[in-house]
């Protein structure tokens, strides 16, 4: 696996776990650890009155009953008396058979103090059941060792360098004329972005690492441009993509969140790798160009 699939992997594992909730969440938690650990996890769900035992998987080897939590808002008080209920009653219902609790959850963040400190409790008063909290890196790490067959499987196809290196006309013309054409400003801003303006964004490396390898086929979009036979076609894709963005930055979603929507809004999360690839290289174009996200220098939208 190359340096763009890992990249393009990572960023749709982010994705997902920012996206699935609730039940959708459990879902993808048990697709993940089922390529992880295959034959050893064994996914759980619930059948007839009793439920799911407290149980959202298991696996074998080590004894570990799975709890996963996902809500919509993490709230501390629902999240402290889910914490206290799930260990208890997975407890009660496998006894011995339990010799690992994991508590997954779905907040980028981690866990508040206050969660820190009832799983500090619950280890202190069952010191026979090792327990653990298991978020986004520790998720993400066993996604990122799985083989890109795996990956396949769980996030479809993605580009890789080899794709990018054969990137053409005929890959970019559809992508930018599936961009919705608006009537661009009357003197758009054209400051050149500075050094910092990666790190300015707080995009992660993963999204950071995509738009540095578009911009290994930033010459070919230059290109494009210029032969097109319209010379405004550049600011009309240019102004569209300002708008989009100015629309998520008001929803204040997350950096990575909001690259991988202009991603959707210029046709690249699906679709054969060739397209993703063409719109990486054009969304490198404009990142450079100060038309998405934020300059460093000026802290305001380029």
């Amino acid at each position: 696996m190359d340096d763009t699939q890992i990249s393009f992997y990572g960023l749709r594992f982010e994705n997902a776990f920012l996206r699935e909730k609730g039940k959708a969440f459990e879902t993808f938690f048990a697709r993940v650890m089922g390529h992880g650990f295959p034959g050893d996890f064994e996914p759980v769900r619930p059948y007839g009155p009793r439920g799911d035992l407290k149980c959202d998987g298991y696996r074998g080897s080590d004894g570990t009953v799975f709890q996963s939590y996902a809500p919509d808002a993490m709230k501390l008080d629902q999240l402290l008396a889910k914490i206290d209920e799930d260990f208890h009653g997975a407890l009660l219902q496998w006894g011995s058979r339990m010799r690992r609790w994991a508590f997954v959850h779905n907040d980028m963040r981690g866990l508040p103090a206050e969660a820190n400190r009832k799983m500090a409790d619950l280890r202190a008063a069952n010191p026979a059941v090792a327990i653990d909290v298991i978020g986004y890196p520790e998720l993400r790490e066993i996604a990122m060792r799985l083989a890109v067959h795996q990956l396949q499987d769980l996030f479809g196809d993605v580009p890789s360098q080899r794709t990018m290196e054969k990137l053409d006309f005929a890959a970019l013309s559809p992508v930018l004329a599936a961009i919705q054409r608006r009537e661009p400003e009357a003197e758009p801003p054209l400051t050149a972005p500075s050094p910092e303006k990666l790190e300015a964004n707080a995009l992660s490396t993963d999204a950071a690492g995509l738009l540095r390898q578009g911009r290994r086929r930033e010459k070919l979009v230059e290109e494009f441009f210029a032969a097109w036979p319209d010379p405004g076609f550049g600011e009309e894709i240019a102004e569209a993509f300002r708008q989009h963005y100015a629309k998520l930055k008001a929803v204040a979603l997350g950096p990575d969140e909001i690259f991988g929507e202009l991603q959707s809004f210029a046709g690249g999360m699906s679709g054969p790798p060739s397209r993703q690839a063409a719109v990486l290289a054009v969304m490198s174009y404009f990142f450079e160009r100060c038309d998405i996200f934020e300059d460093a220098a000026s802290g305001t939208p380029a």
